[in-house]
């Protein structure tokens, strides 16, 4: 935590409205994406699947806001995925990228059309090239929510994200989803990576056009 003024109604005193000059170590994500060599190991009846997919990510810079003095940074995004050859929607996702500078703190928010929805969150330095957020069930500040049918038969318990920015201008993730699944005394881990490669730069915020 940092020293907020007490008063929880101020602004803070500075807001710089270029977003993508204020974005630490998300900065090198913002733009447009393709994945070409996704892996995704998910449960099934008899036993884990490995599937492959393709996948285009698009993430651009908001203006920046505030929660009285907190002041973040941030970028929407929007996951597509599609399995090689396939028309149909493997997986499609929403969400918030979020950076607070006062306290290093990057926040990632999910939501799925299964009903579900979660908000990681991890620390890192402005300019650092790998970082892990984490959300956990159960937490009210950072966690998890899920429709009942889920919370039931696929109970998420946590779900952490590792970000690798690279050399080349390609970044990579790698998820961990781990999942109580009806009638089974293990947790199962649900695995999801990519490596992505720019083929669009960013537009930047409203403010700073």
């Amino acid at each position: 935590m940092t020293d907020y003024s007490s008063d929880i109604f101020s602004d803070p005193p500075v807001i710089d409205v270029n977003t993508l000059a204020n974005l630490g170590p998300l900065a090198p994500l913002a733009g447009i994406w393709e994945g070409v060599k996704g892996t995704d190991i998910a449960p099934e009846a008899d036993g884990p699947s490995r599937k492959a997919f393709i996948e285009r990510i698009e993430l651009q810079p908001i203006d920046p806001g505030n929660n009285g003095p907190q002041l973040l940074y941030g970028m929407r995004y929007h996951t597509h995925i599609t399995e090689p050859g396939q028309v149909k929607t493997f997986h499609d996702q929403v969400g918030y990228w979020l950076w607070e500078p006062a306290t290093g703190t990057v926040m990632h928010s999910l939501t799925i059309p299964r009903g579900q929805t979660a908000l990681a969150v991890g620390t890192a330095a402005a300019d650092a090239k790998t970082f892990t957020l984490k959300a956990e069930r159960g937490t009210t500040a950072y966690g998890i929510c899920s429709n009942p049918f889920l919370e039931e038969n696929f109970r998420t318990d946590s779900f952490t994200i590792t970000v690798t920015v690279n050399e080349n201008g390609t970044w990579s993730y790698s998820e961990d989803t781990v999942l109580m699944i009806k009638g089974r005394t293990e947790p199962f881990h649900h695995r999801d990576a990519n490596l992505l490669k720019k083929i669009a730069e960013p537009t930047p915020n409203p403010l700073a056009r």
